[in-house]
């Protein structure tokens, strides 16, 4: 799947070591943005206008200009200047009563899932466009990927995969604000609705994406990005995976459009095998994961006649219970 060895200067080794600081530097990150208000305003706000000068003065030349790159550094970002606000923006009256939020308004939580969907899609667009462009045919060195790109059957079933991914977004207006206890002063945004077989089948997905689109950046843009805020929506954070996943994929562009060399050509760049059995395997497991997502969500609207776009599909759950009890 991956070659490690590029000549004298990496290893396994050496990558493996720098994949495990790379996990633990966006656990720590995440961590740090969602704890206080103000480090996600510092996150989200001032250190993206602050790079965003940097890149298009000093570094001009050398950051990733492509329309994929650009987009995802800035979509990120944007959900989760969306995310904070969400979770922070309420209007107080002259005794400090909380008058409104921001949440309480039904159509500021069309956000998430519409910034959730546009990412997944910008992806799908991508894999279609490399499928469509170098069928069975190594690009070679193109904008954005050093050692090239090859198309093939596995970006339609990814690509594929991707809308289903979206079509299974449910329960959105359901999306509560963690309570403040003496241990978790954060207000995640909880996504009660967003189980764990949702999060595998994207995290399949996306990950296939990766090894797709951009297979020197996947060992780490893909496994270390897509595990990081997954173990963390598991442990420190339930239920608020999506605004995880948004921290971590934010600083992340933020870095590797800083760093560019880090991934193209550094000494801890891992290639792909550009083996097609490997290819056709992830694009199958990603497709049938994401079928099985759609044919369980199909089951329960059937099953509850609810609606899944406008109601909460999976209360009975107990996974969606031990969420809504952090709930406020």
């Amino acid at each position: 799947m991956f070659d490690f060895l590029q000549g004298d200067e990496s290893s396994f080794i050496t990558s493996f070591a720098m994949w495990i600081v790379v996990v633990i530097l966006l656990f720590a990150f995440n961590e740090f943005a969602r704890r206080w208000k103000w480090s996600g305003f510092f996150s989200f706000i001032i250190l993206p206008i602050a790079l965003t000068v940097v890149w298009f003065t000093v570094l001009k030349g050398q950051i990733y200009t492509d329309w994929f790159h650009l987009a995802k550094v800035y979509s990120s970002t944007a959900g989760c200047i969306g995310f904070w606000l969400i979770r922070h923006l309420e209007k107080k009256d002259k005794e400090g009563n909380v008058v409104w939020k921001l949440r309480d308004n039904k159509l500021a939580l069309l956000f998430p899932p519409l910034i959730l969907a546009i990412n997944i899609l910008e992806a799908v667009i991508r894999d279609f466009q490399i499928g469509f462009t170098y069928w069975n045919v190594n690009s070679g060195a193109i904008v954005g990927e050093v050692t090239g790109v090859m198309g093939g059957s596995w970006n339609f079933m990814n690509g594929i995969a991707g809308i289903l991914n979206i079509i299974t977004i449910t329960g959105f207006f359901g999306i509560v604000i963690r309570k403040k206890t003496k241990k978790d002063s954060s207000k995640d945004m909880l996504w009660p609705d967003m189980l764990w077989f949702w999060i595998i089948a994207y995290d399949i997905w996306n990950f296939t994406y990766t090894y797709n689109a951009i297979p020197t950046h996947s060992f780490y843009a893909g496994l270390a990005l897509l595990i990081s805020p997954t173990i963390f929506a598991f442990t420190r954070g339930k239920g608020a995976w999506l605004q995880h996943r948004a921290q971590t994929l934010a600083i992340w562009c933020m870095f590797a459009q800083t760093f560019p060399s880090f991934l193209d050509g550094g000494k801890f760049m891992v290639v792909s095998s550009y083996n097609t059995t490997v290819y056709t395997i992830l694009g199958a497991v990603a497709l049938l994961a994401n079928v099985a997502v759609l044919v369980y969500m199909v089951y329960k609207v059937v099953k509850t006649k609810k609606n899944p776009y406008t109601q909460e599909l999976y209360t009975d759950l107990p996974a969606y219970k031990k969420i809504k009890l952090l709930a406020e």
